[in-house]
């Protein structure tokens, strides 16, 4: 039994993400290839998926512990919706971090030299185990996201709602119920081991994941104590599908591009991916300002959302923008 204690202020810095990051779900998407249990909403994609695992993903699938917790790549790579920007993150992270990650997991023996070559920071094992990445994301995750997307902008939605309606009280009532139960102050919910946990006015981050194999999954940060930690929950309602490359219906994306201008129609479809600013600027090749202009035009017709993190500004598509971007296919700016 896992149970979060609250105070005033940690309820009034609960919040929701719109995703736990690229790097997270590419190691959730693993370690439900790794069940043994019958997981109906996977059932398709485990059978398209489990015979393509090769050489090019052995990097990333070596580092699944034979039994116990996993690597917390959000603590390695970010919960950052890039891949791109996940593989930076790694490659920068410090020696210590990646230690302390590694440190206690129960690699199988044959993948303890590999294992022990990446915690030390050995510079082409960690562009291995980028390229792994990058393979294992393309296989498990990249097919199947616009499902996975639309579920979790659909619970982002709700829980957005839910707040609006009871604030963070209804919220936390309605998280995952009945097996997550808010018992004020307390959030209990079903876990391997009793563990008690403080918040000690952090606040909690109420992440939803597509690749959940659980029904929710605690994270911290012990080597950032102000870091709030995170409580996922699964977003996941339906079946998971590789829905396929969109179709070019040449005259949907004349009248999106008509509606909203080419490089906004633009701007609609790298928000679907998640995406700070600059990363908006430079993939329609604009500047900063311009990139700004276009998500405030996007944001105040409700098509994407906008949230401070850090010193970052995200963006993320809202359930009438995906709609909208459905219309059409968008060509990569």
């Amino acid at each position: 039994m896992l149970r979060i204690h609250f105070t005033a202020q940690d309820l009034a810095r609960t919040r929701v993400a719109a995703t736990i990051g690229v790097a997270a779900e590419v190691y959730y998407s693993l370690e439900l290839l790794g069940e043994n249990r019958e997981l109906p909403h996977f059932r398709t994609w485990r059978s398209a998926v489990a015979g393509r695992m090769g050489a090019d993903t052995r990097p990333l699938t070596s580092l699944v512990p034979v039994r116990g917790p996993g690597l917390d790549l959000v603590a390695l790579m970010g919960d950052v919706p890039s891949v791109d920007h996940a593989v930076d993150n790694l490659l920068h992270a410090p020696v210590s971090r990646l230690r302390r990650e590694f440190e206690g997991l129960d690699f199988h023996p044959g993948h303890l030299p590999w294992a022990r070559r990446v915690c030390e920071g050995d510079r082409d094992a960690r562009r291995e185990l980028a390229d792994a990445v990058r393979a294992c994301h393309r296989l498990t995750v990249e097919p199947y996201w616009d499902r996975g997307r639309s579920e979790l902008v659909a619970l982002s939605t709700r829980c957005a709602n839910l707040v609006l309606e009871g604030g963070i009280d209804l919220l936390l009532r309605s998280i995952c119920a009945p097996l997550v139960r808010w018992r004020p102050p307390v959030l209990e919910a079903p876990y391997p081991r009793r563990v008690e946990v403080r918040l000690q006015g952090r606040g909690l981050i109420i992440t939803p994941t597509v690749f959940a194999k659980h029904p929710v999954s605690f994270l911290w940060d012990p080597l950032d104590r102000a870091q709030p930690p995170r409580l996922s929950v699964p977003a996941l309602r339906r079946p998971l599908i590789d829905t396929g490359p969109a179709e070019a219906d040449g005259s949907a994306i004349r009248n999106l591009g008509s509606l909203l201008g080419r490089t906004r129609a633009a701007a609609l479809q790298v928000t679907a991916e998640g995406c700070t600013t600059s990363e908006l600027a430079r993939r329609l090749q604009v500047t900063a300002a311009a990139a700004s202009q276009h998500a405030t035009v996007l944001r105040n017709t409700d098509l994407i959302t906008t949230s401070r993190r850090g010193g970052s500004v995200l963006h993320h598509i809202t359930p009438l923008g995906l709609a909208l971007l459905r219309t059409g296919a968008l060509t990569e700016p």
